[in-house]
């Protein structure tokens, strides 16, 4: 007899489930987590007919291999990459059924870094303060996927469904515009440092995770040298460690930190980021005023 689960084959350099997150709780250091892309795991839940928050599977970059236990309706989307159910090439982006014990390979990223594995019923691995996501920082949620794990699926709540012609999903950039309004650190930095940030050619580094994407490129001077307490942290914060170089807090972020904030990107900007791959081209714009016109 099947149950309504999936093995994992093969999982990748990183698959974790998601859902949109879990808002609310940085008071108690938990931070939002969720899809790092929340408009492509929004899409793969309305091909495959669920609720726009389901949980879902996110890769990083290789991909991942599932042998669901029933049949199910499943959607790829997200970063594009190459999608095979039992050896056979089918769609990338549009429902797609497969037959108890048949494996589904999502292949690696041929653009962007993360892909999304929706399942008809969601991933429904158990909750925890609303949110079936993992947060990798602080532990929450289900593991990462390991090779062998299983993890249950919920109830079909409707039919597949139907995206109009519209894309499933837009490409990166070759270059990845963060718009970022200075503050609230930005008078611990010089106004050299200031015209840097948005001058700068800076790069994805390859450290970059769902913590943060950190940048390489040129470092910022600060005009004050004392230590900073720990201070709140939101989604978007772009944060200078010792090192000067911007690390721009996505997900995963802490919900305090010690070294100053130079400024926060736009929350529209950030799946962006998820998907910019390591090497991809950074440039901050400043939108609101600010402190430029500095002139230490």
């Amino acid at each position: 007899m099947t149950d309504r689960a999936f093995a994992v084959v093969r999982a990748g350099a990183l698959t974790t489930v998601q859902d949109l997150g879990r808002p609310g709780h940085a008071h108690l250091g938990v931070p939002r987590s969720g899809a790092l892309d929340p408009s492509a795991l929004r899409l793969v839940n309305r091909i495959v007919g669920n609720p726009e928050g389901a949980a879902v599977l996110e890769t990083t970059l290789t991909g991942c291999a599932i042998r669901p236990r029933c049949a199910v309706t499943v959607a790829v989307g997200g970063a594009p990459c190459p999608v095979r159910v039992g050896g056979r090439a089918v769609a990338w982006g549009a429902p797609v059924r497969i037959a108890a014990g048949a494996v589904l390979e999502v292949g690696a990223a041929v653009q962007g870094v993360r892909s999304y594995v929706a399942f008809a019923g969601g991933v429904a691995a158990e909750p925890v303060l609303g949110s079936r996501s993992t947060d990798l920082l602080s532990g929450l949620g289900p593991a990462p996927l390991g090779d062998g794990a299983v993890l249950p699926l919920g109830l079909p709540a409707g039919p597949a469904g139907r995206l109009d012609g519209s894309p499933p999903w837009s490409a990166p950039a070759s270059e990845l515009v963060l718009r970022v309004r200075l503050g609230p650190r930005d008078d611990w930095f010089t106004g050299a440092a200031l015209r840097t940030l948005v001058s700068g050619v800076y790069r994805v580094a390859a450290a970059s995770n769902r913590i943060g994407l950190r940048t390489d490129g040129p470092p910022l001077e600060r005009a004050v040298r004392a230590e900073l307490p720990s201070e709140g942290m939101v989604l978007g914060a772009v944060q200078v460690p010792p090192d000067g170089r911007p690390v721009v807090f996505l997900a995963d972020h802490p919900t305090t930190g010690g070294y100053p904030v130079v400024g926060v990107v736009r929350e529209a900007d950030l799946a962006g980021a998820a998907q910019a791959v390591p090497g991809t081209r950074v440039r901050f714009v400043p939108v609101g005023g600010g402190g430029l016109s500095r002139g230490r």
